[in-house]
């Protein structure tokens, strides 16, 4: 259950990372909202998940999730031009990331 709690966290990484980015600097109400409520539910499964799991590998995870998460958002939203090699990047990072939870 811990794992689960731990790759929601990270999609709720990528949601307030994309919020924070669309805030204008914490100045538009919606998106800086979104970015408060999502960045408190994350970090909250994080610590969840760190009472089982190991430190490292949990943030890891985390954080791997999170960032992948962003950007193939914005590159599936034109935010950020998509090109092979960042999809070849993010396919070595999920690679890891998967790598990470076998051998946890």
């Amino acid at each position: 259950m811990d794992w689960v709690i731990l790759i929601a966290s990270g999609v709720l990484e990528a949601v307030w990372a994309t919020a924070l980015g669309r805030s204008n600097g914490l100045r538009r109400p919606l998106p800086t909202a979104v970015f408060v409520v999502a960045s408190i539910l994350s970090l909250g499964g994080l610590g969840i998940a760190l009472q089982t799991l190991p430190t490292g590998t949990a943030y890891a995870v985390w954080t791997a999730t999170g960032a992948s998460l962003t950007v193939v958002w914005a590159m599936l939203t034109r935010v950020e031009p998509a090109s092979v090699k960042k999809v070849l990047l993010l396919t070595g990072i999920i690679a890891c990331v998967i790598g990470l939870k076998v051998i946890a």
